[in-house]
């Protein structure tokens, strides 16, 4: 499995998708106060924080699914 630049080993499936998850991520860090690594390294970032950021990022995805699938936006 190929690792990106944050040391992540999750893939991008769609790769035009990649920038627009930073952008929520850093949305989720800003909404939330939760300080990005400037170097991309996690290991001092909070299992609470880490697991804020992931569950602010899935509930806005699954937002903008139900968007998709109603035809309209909220």
């Amino acid at each position: 499995m190929a690792s990106n630049s944050s040391g992540s080993r999750n893939q991008v499936l769609v790769p035009q998708a990649r920038q627009a998850l930073e952008n929520m991520k850093m949305e989720a860090a800003q909404s939330l106060g939760v300080q990005i690594p400037s170097d991309g390294y996690y290991g001092n970032v909070t299992s609470r924080d880490a697991g804020s950021l992931g569950g602010y990022i899935t509930k806005k995805l699954v937002q903008m699914a139900e968007q998709q699938l109603s035809g309209g936006s909220r």
